[in-house]
């Protein structure tokens, strides 16, 4: 008997079945051969929100939760985010290593030169009222460029994904940064082809008069480390919506609206907008002790801290405080941050918070560091998704060349009635006049 298989022995029937255990896991599909009549159809894994269960291979991100360890392609995310750019790092997500000096100029010339946008999409997002979530902009517009698009549909040419990839990453920045001023109503600033993927950004938010943007090269680089921390993290929620959507040979700008749309919720991307209100609603130092007995007693969370695969200190967190400091030195110091640093201090040597593994995760600071930057809460998600663009789209290609890949069709446990019929009702009896 091979030791790479699992004993499964049946106590209704007494029966024993084996199944081969691959990198840890054992196929779904071979627990439906365990029956009690030829007609059973077999059992079933039951695993609300996919606590354990894969649903593909990938060998794009790599996360060890208990040890804290988030790593791109083999590399590890506190290297990337010292050494390289976000764009650097995107080629690397998508195309398995980091650019050579030519693929990286290339590379850059190309998103360069994609992220201007058709006039018409300019239209359509005029179509949005003066007050429209940003989000609700970018996720709308995503799905919309599909018809701009139509060859897109042709997910099976590599030359086309190519290119539509390519699109996708360019034009992020762009509809991100149109979706701000559309919300603010100032008029929209054309891409600048001299300036890097940041510094454009940048320069497409916030030029108002002046001839050329000079972008604060401090606020850049860290904007751009920001977008290296969020560019991928496995099968999370917007990335399997994105896989998910995806099967179903669904072109990439229709599933990446998808994405959005999941990443857009307050569990997801919108986290850390409610760690900002909590800041807020804490207000001062002082106030922390009483807060933080409130959520010892189950009154309140404690946003920010925790996450659903970490149980450790999130390594994006780390990073993230020292970038911080740096944003704070151009900035001018938030009192937010004075908040949230003795917040931490207490947390973390807290044992209610240490036995529970509730370390601070990548939102606790972002927030904090995004506002400071100049940026209203209702953009922090809009952030967040530009850069994800990068891990989706490589998530995307990944499950489109992938020979196991069929359209996903989760089952379910029905707990219904099981069977019952409509009973027809009596005719009444007709009226009889008298007289």
């Amino acid at each position: 008997m091979s030791k790479d298989t699992l004993t499964i022995t049946d106590q209704r029937n007494g029966k024993t079945y084996e199944a081969p255990i691959e990198l840890g896991t054992i196929r779904a599909m071979d627990l439906r051969k365990i029956k009690t009549s030829p007609d059973d159809f077999g059992v079933m894994t039951y695993d609300p929100a996919f606590m354990n269960t894969a649903s593909c291979k990938s060998n794009i991100t790599f996360i060890d939760g208990d040890k804290g360890i988030l790593r791109y392609r083999g590399y590890d995310i506190e290297t990337l985010a010292e050494h390289c750019t976000y764009l650097q790092v995107a080629y690397l997500l998508l195309y398995g290593e980091l650019p050579t000096p030519q693929q990286d100029k290339d590379w850059t010339w190309e998103i360069t030169h994609h992220t201007m946008l058709h006039e018409t999409t300019k239209t359509f997002i005029d179509g949005f009222r003066y007050d429209a979530h940003p989000m609700g902009i970018l996720v709308s517009t995503l799905a919309a460029l599909s018809t701009v698009y139509p060859e897109a549909k042709n997910i099976h040419d590599p030359e086309n994904r190519q290119k539509q990839i390519v699109r996708l990453i360019a034009k992020m920045a762009t509809l991100a940064a149109y979706s701000y001023r559309h919300r603010r109503g100032h008029p929209y600033v054309y891409p600048d082809n001299d300036l890097n993927y940041t510094e454009n950004f940048m320069n497409m938010l916030w030029k108002m008069t002046e001839p050329k943007y000079m972008a604060s090269p401090v606020i850049a680089r860290a904007l751009d480390v920001l977008f290296i921390l969020h560019a991928d993290h496995e099968q999370n929620c917007s990335s399997t919506t994105m896989r998910v959507i995806g099967s179903a040979q669904t072109d990439p700008y229709l599933s990446m609206a998808g994405a959005a749309a999941a990443l857009a919720g307050p569990l997801h991307g919108g986290a850390n907008e409610e760690v900002l209100k909590m800041l807020d609603e804490i207000g001062s130092v002082k106030n922390i002790p009483n807060y933080i007995k409130r959520v010892k007693e189950g009154e309140i969370k404690l946003m920010g801290f925790g996450h659903r695969v970490y149980k450790n200190y999130d390594p994006r967190a780390r990073i993230i405080k020292a970038v911080a400091d740096e944003v704070f030195e151009v900035t001018g110091r938030n009192e937010r941050l004075d908040i949230a640093l003795e917040l931490e201090r207490i947390a973390l040597q807290d044992d209610y918070f240490v036995s529970r593994k509730l370390y601070p995760n990548v939102d606790f600071y972002s927030g904090i560091i995004y506002q400071a930057m100049g940026f209203q809460p209702d953009m922090f998600t809009v952030l967040f998704a530009i850069p994800r663009a990068a891990g989706w789209l490589a998530q995307w290609n990944e499950m489109v060349q992938d020979p196991e890949q069929k359209i996903a069709r989760p089952r379910q446990i029905y707990t219904g009635i099981d069977h019952r019929q409509i009973i027809a009702k009596q005719e009444e009896p007709a009226e009889v006049k008298v007289g």
